[in-house]
């Protein structure tokens, strides 16, 4: 990275503690974040067996005003947002007129004339012109607030208390992707029921003023500073999807086991055609998890081998602190599924794997 690839990175509202606390910094969709600060699987065991916060404020912050603010989240994207009530949360996908995989996200609804939408860093503005496309005509308004947000992780079987002890903040008292709006110091912010680690734990958004104070306050209860290394080893660990590894534009929900995200039976959304026509055909590969047998991980890009013919390519790969072994994700050609046994070419050894539906680990983040 050359200084003037590194003078126009994204800071956060919290990259100065990131320094002081001694944080790995790196480029990441634009934006400088922390990969670690005591190393990835110290990090990793922090959180499975603690509390640890992770700034993820490099993910966007859209909200989506109006009377037709629950009409344009719906016609935006796969999964249908008008069964939600007031303060839930849903899991969905933005496809393309292809049925292509721009993003995978969270809309939060606050009321049925405010919603927020959380999509990954490198796609905000993709999907924020989709809801634009889909407000088009309607009475909404969708505003693009992340650079003017944070939010802060709080993940791992003491989170809930940690929060509380912190802020004052009870999470427990929300359902499973429940969310609330909240007093932070001397304003407010959004907590959330939600994570990407497979514990239990919240996710607080905040206006940039209020992330040091909460981070601070954070860290003095007791949780460990976490970097985006052991997010995506806790991540791969149960099985979740990273957009632009294991999806994008070139894959479908189907062939992705993410079809449970996507209504087909209501009204028109973006890429409903496409999808439809997808689901009708079947997918010819679907993505599994590789389970070893070593501490040798898959890399992404590398090929999956069953009785010496190629069937497929992982995805992400990493070894697994909880396991002690490597595990991965790779699309498999049907009919190549759990309980059979493939190889990958690790740096020219066949490494024996086999092929399993995640979660690697058994967790459950509604504790």
């Amino acid at each position: 990275m050359t200084s003037s690839d590194e003078h126009d990175l994204i800071g956060t509202a919290l990259t100065d503690r990131h320094r002081e606390l001694g944080a790995k910094l790196v480029d990441f969709a634009g934006w400088r974040m922390p990969l670690e600060f005591e190393g990835t699987i110290a990090e990793h065991e922090r959180v499975r067996a603690g509390v640890g916060v992770f700034d993820v404020s490099h993910l966007g912050t859209v909200w989506v005003t109006g009377p037709d603010a629950t009409a344009t989240i719906a016609a935006s994207f796969t999964n249908d947002a008008t069964v939600l009530a007031d303060g839930a949360s849903q899991y969905t996908l933005c496809c393309d007129d292809e049925g292509g995989i721009v993003d995978d996200l969270i809309v939060y609804r606050l009321d049925a004339d405010r919603w927020m939408v959380v999509p990954n860093a490198a796609n905000t503005a993709a999907v924020v012109s989709a809801m634009r496309d889909a407000a088009g005509g309607r009475d909404a308004t969708v505003e693009d607030g992340s650079r003017d947000h944070a939010i802060l992780a709080v993940q791992g079987p003491e989170a809930h208390a940690t929060v509380e002890r912190a802020l004052g903040l009870r999470p427990q008292e929300l359902d499973h992707l429940g969310l609330a709006e909240v007093t932070v110091g001397a304003g407010t912010g959004v907590l959330c029921r939600t994570g990407y680690t497979g514990e239990p734990g919240s996710e607080l958004v905040v206006p940039n003023d209020l992330a040091a104070p909460a981070f601070d306050a954070l860290l003095e209860a007791g949780a460990a500073p976490i970097g985006l290394g052991a997010r995506d080893t806790l991540r791969l660990e149960m099985g979740y999807p990273l957009h632009g590894n294991d999806i994008d534009r070139s894959t479908d929900p189907f062939e992705a086991r993410l079809g449970w995200a996507v209504k087909l039976d209501r009204g028109a959304f973006r890429g409903a055609d496409a999808l439809a026509r997808r689901k009708a055909a079947g997918p010819a590969r679907r993505l599994f998890g590789l389970l070893g047998g070593s501490r040798r991980p898959p890399r992404r890009g590398m090929t999956v081998q069953r009785d010496g013919r190629d069937v497929g390519t992982v995805t992400s790969g990493s070894y697994s602190p909880v396991l002690g072994v490597g595990i991965g994700l790779a699309y498999l050609a049907d009919p190549v599924g759990p309980g059979d046994a493939v190889t990958v070419d690790v740096r020219g050894t066949d490494v024996a794997f086999d092929v399993v539906r995640p979660p690697f680990v058994d967790r459950d983040p509604k504790g």
